[in-house]
């Protein structure tokens, strides 16, 4: 096989690929035999028709391009290895030569697709990033403390008018030009949340129980999700918050410390490794805002658009421009992380494990409340392992890239985050009892496929799923359709 590439530009290249007949011949011999049990000639039993009567009654183009169709996705990844590009989404193929078929002896394809482009990344050893103090004052225990007392509060109706972070039982209609879109009955919300109709903390404040307001919010959910509607809402019965007092016995009931003392002391320790767990997630944010300022680079337009176009057919919008600019730059972020992720991963040499995977894939689970099992069948099933595969790969790159940086405080003092971030000793002992791992699988049966319970975190589920992925090439890459 010989392949040539044509840089289109700086993010999409033209894959022209020649392939000899003989590389071509597994594929049709197979389409013979299929043709063979398809057709009916008489004379010949089905299956047992010879190529030479196919392609005299039915055609050796049609045999040529159903041969074609089942050896071009495997052609198209060997060219792709051969050429050394990171192809980005669908590729566009056209045929140009049939063997056989229009005087060509060889089977010829183009491919053109989009590419990650060439992004060079800053050395991490010269990289200082500062963090936040780990500095826990008297009101940061209070505000713990405050925290704790809130989840053994009781409710208490009061008679005046609401405020904020009382508790509302509630009723909501949501009218676009006067037609009733939505209603809810008997909905409690704390005024202040956040969590509802943007608005809404405004409208109840000062409402007492009976009675009535309209105001104006643009909807968050359903077929009308953010068109802008009227919304009356009653407030029925307003409730306060009513906190236990902070004594001894409070402290008993609420921690398994008997004094108020050490049950604060307790809490400016938790307060404490709360903000150290900030620290990590500040300089993971702040190393990621470094290199994208650091590294600057094309994106692929062709990718952008499709997932545009994809995402507004999806909630049937296609015709809204402006929508379809927000998505746009969204897109367009997230793929220019993706693509400075997967580069840095290659910088650091991440390497990954199974329980990696598997830890990630429990917490989605968790996240979307799926069963575990599911979720790993589904991706397995759906060609998305190498998806989650990827994002693991992704977040390590980070953590594996702050070992190499340099973090301090406001200070000047260095920040140790081997807690948060892991160590490369750790990594070389994990990658070691993988390896052993492995070795002692290949000597013995194979594991089979085990229900995964979320509480004790069973690793064997998804060992199936991910063995024989390969984490080293993050590039989704779409298999190629003839034009």
């Amino acid at each position: 096989m010989k392949s040539a590439v044509e840089n289109l530009d700086q993010t999409r290249v033209k894959l022209t690929v020649e392939v000899p007949l003989t590389d071509l011949q597994p594929s049709l011999d197979r389409a013979y035999k299929e043709v063979a049990q398809q057709v009916s000639i008489p004379g010949f039993r089905k299956g047992k028709v010879p190529p030479r009567i196919i392609d005299q009654r039915v055609g050796k183009a049609v045999v040529m391009e159903q041969a074609v169709n089942e050896a071009l996705p495997g052609l198209y990844r060997d060219a792709v290895v051969e050429a050394g590009i990171k192809p980005i989404g669908q590729p566009s193929v056209e045929v140009t030569g049939l063997p056989g078929v229009a005087e060509s002896e060889d089977l010829v394809f183009t491919a053109e697709v989009d590419v990650r482009p060439e992004i060079t990344l800053p050395d991490l050893s010269e990289i200082t990033l500062t963090v936040d103090d780990v500095e826990v004052t008297d009101e940061d225990v209070e505000t713990e403390l405050t925290t704790l007392r809130e989840r053994y509060a009781t409710l208490v109706g009061v008679e005046r008018p609401a405020a904020d972070g009382d508790f509302v039982t509630l009723d909501l209609t949501a009218t676009i030009e006067e037609e009733e879109i939505d209603s809810v009955s008997g909905v409690s919300y704390q005024i202040g949340a956040g969590n509802m109709l943007e608005g809404l903390d405004e409208a109840l404040t000062g409402l007492s129980a009976g009675e009535t307001t309209t105001f104006s919010s643009a909807l968050v959910g359903g077929d009308h999700a953010g068109e802008d509607a009227e919304v009356t809402v009653t407030a029925s019965v307003i409730k306060e918050q009513e906190l236990p007092e902070v004594d001894d016995d409070f402290a008993q009931m609420a921690s398994e410390h008997d004094t108020v003392e050490e049950l604060k002391e307790s809490l400016r320790t938790q307060a404490a490794d709360a903000k150290r767990n900030e620290q990590a997630i500040q300089a993971r944010d702040k190393l990621i805002e470094h290199l994208q300022e650091a590294a600057d680079f094309p994106i692929p337009t062709g990718v952008v658009e499709d997932e545009v176009t994809r995402h507004l057919a999806a909630e049937g919008r296609e015709d809204d421009t402006e929508h379809g600019e927000e998505v746009r730059v969204e897109t367009t972020e997230g793929l220019r992380r993706q693509l400075l992720l997967d580069v840095l991963a290659e910088q650091v040499d991440v390497k990954i494990g199974q329980n990696e995977v598997l830890e990630f894939m429990l917490n989605t689970a968790r996240q979307y409340q799926m069963d575990p099992n599911e979720l790993i069948k589904n991706a397995s099933e759906n060609g998305q392992m190498p998806s989650f595969i990827a994002e693991v790969t992704r977040n390590k790159s980070v953590a594996t890239a702050l070992r190499q940086v340099k973090v301090v405080d406001s200070t000047g003092a260095e920040v140790d985050l081997t807690d948060y971030i892991g160590s490369d000793e750790e990594d070389a002992q994990m990658e070691a009892e993988a390896q052993a791992a492995a070795v002692q699988a290949a000597a013995g049966p194979a594991t089979e496929l085990v229900d995964v319970d979320l509480d004790e975190g069973d690793d064997d589920a998804a060992a199936e799923a991910v063995e024989g992925t390969d984490a080293g090439d993050q590039t989704e890459e779409a298999e190629p359709s003839k034009d």
